[in-house]
This record gives structure tokens, sequence and C-alpha cells, in this order.
């Protein structure tokens, strides 16, 4: 094209290889690579789910968990929050609200999400009567645990909310 002097299709091309590369660049939500892509994959879910999916991430410069545990931590609360938040027939209704932060040099997790049907608790875990769930949660809190962390679920004016620091 620029042999020919072709600027206008030069242009078009280039605006195209810019809209392309927006589609599949990740949206950075914090210094952490690991996080951000598991982060811009479950944006990508949820917007697909037809759920707001707000995320606040301030990570500190380390935290006990190794990037695969942390993941592994944000995939189990993502996924759960998603599932459940997509069963509300209101689109308008289907938030989710992620926050990550340090306070006192401690990781702190903050995940509510709007749900349509009452959550049922057993020893503190929420349970799922589905085939194939209720792992999630059981591992979520064996990696909190085995840091010495404190972890919680509960519900409280019509949100779900894990919470978790460590």
């Amino acid at each position: 094209m620029a042999s020919k002097g072709n600027m206008e299709d030069i242009k078009e091309y280039l605006q195209t290889v810019q809209s392309d590369l927006d589609a599949i660049t990740p949206v950075r939500f914090c210094e952490n690579e690991t996080v951000n892509l598991i982060l811009s994959s479950f944006a990508a879910k949820a917007k697909q789910s037809e759920v707001r999916l707000t995320i606040d991430a301030k990570l500190p410069d380390s935290y006990p968990f190794s990037d695969t545990e942390l993941c592994s931590l944000l995939s189990n609360t993502l996924e759960n929050a998603i599932h459940a938040s997509k069963q509300i027939t209101d689109i308008s209704k289907r938030i989710i609200h992620l926050r990550m932060f340090s306070r006192n040099n401690k990781l702190c997790i903050d995940i509510r999400n709007s749900y349509q049907k009452e959550p049922v608790f057993h020893h503190g875990l929420p349970v799922s009567k589905e085939q194939g769930h209720g792992f999630g949660t059981k591992s979520m809190a064996h990696i909190v645990e085995k840091y010495g962390g404190v972890f919680q679920f509960s519900v409280k004016d019509g949100w779900f909310i894990f919470q978790a620091t460590t």
C-alpha cells in the first residue's frame, strides 16, 4: 500500500490492527501479570454472561501465596460469583464487585455478588447441590488457611460475600 502511495488504505489498515490489538490485550488491573490475565479472562466471561464486574485490585509488593494459588483463589471466587449472578433474570441486577488491597502488610480480598437463589451453608462454607460443584469453596478455604489467614463467606443485604485476609 505504501509503495502505491495509498494513504487511505494504510490508515484503514492501521485502525483495524489497533482495534484487533485492543480486543486481545488484557486490561491492566494491577502490576501482577498473572493476576491481570486471570482478571481479564473473568472480566470477559462476566461481560459474555451480561454480568457487570467491577475490579479494584491493588496488590501489595509481596503476599504469601504463589501466583498459582492466588489465581486459583481468584478463579474459584469469580467463577462462583459469575455462576450465581447470571442466574438472575433481571440483567441490571447481575453485579460483582471485587476489591483486593493491602492492610497492615496483609492481602485482603473482598468479593460480593448478587444472587437469585439463597445460598445454603454447612460449617461456614456454601454448599452446592449441583453435580460437579462444591469443590471450589473448599479449595479457597484451604489456600487461605494454609498461610494462617482468615476467611468468611456470608450473605448480607442481598449480597453473597467472600472475604479473606492473609
